[in-house]
């Protein structure tokens, strides 16, 4: 396989009484045919306004408009790891769940990640939806190795218990289907794509 490459993997658990199936691919979070989508977002301590948009929040605020950003705002502080449901602005989505992932110093720890991802799930449990899909959280402005977050993230979704279809989407060109599965117990997750 090529280096920078993710290979898709699909997870099912049949076996619970509630099933999740997580897909990890690559392409673009606000291309996917999904109820809700996360944003990875900051504490919401600094006004929306006075930061530049960069990574997924810059092209929500692009694509979708301020209105999400405007509501957010009203929540005040978000708790690291927190999350916080919104209009989807101008996004052919039901909402977006921002979520907290990196601190005060834009770092991500594996801590908020994992705490981003299970209160993002429970947020959309909670409005009854059905599909979601999240960015790598921490990858990007947080500085947190991509590989990384993504196995953090793969760990901490195959731990909950929803009845959802749930897309970790990894920016870029949709992979071509892989030539092979990863063995029992490796991650979805290739180099980091610089």
């Amino acid at each position: 396989m090529p280096a920078g490459r993710l290979l898709p993997k699909q997870i099912y658990r049949a076996a619970r009484p509630n099933t999740m199936n997580i897909a990890i691919i690559q392409g673009d979070l606000l291309d996917q045919d999904v109820d809700v989508i996360v944003n990875a977002w900051n504490r919401n301590i600094i006004p929306w306004w006075l930061l530049l948009p960069q990574g997924v929040s810059g092209a929500i605020k692009r694509r979708g408009g301020t209105g999400p950003f405007k509501e957010l705002r009203k929540h005040g502080s978000i708790p690291l790891g927190g999350a916080v449901f919104t209009s989807a602005g101008n996004l052919p989505f039901k909402g977006i769940i921002h979520v907290a992932g990196i601190n005060m110093l834009w770092r991500a720890s594996e801590r908020s990640i994992r705490d981003s991802v299970r209160n993002a799930m429970a947020v959309a449990a909670e409005h009854g939806f059905t599909s979601v899909a999240f960015p790598l959280i921490g990858a990007g402005s947080g500085g947190f190795n991509q590989e990384r977050a993504g196995e953090i993230m793969e760990d901490e979704l195959a731990k909950l218990e929803y009845d959802m279809e749930v897309k970790v989407v990894v920016y870029g060109k949709p992979a071509a289907a892989p030539s092979h599965t990863p063995r029992s117990g490796s991650s979805s997750f290739g180099p980091a794509v610089p």
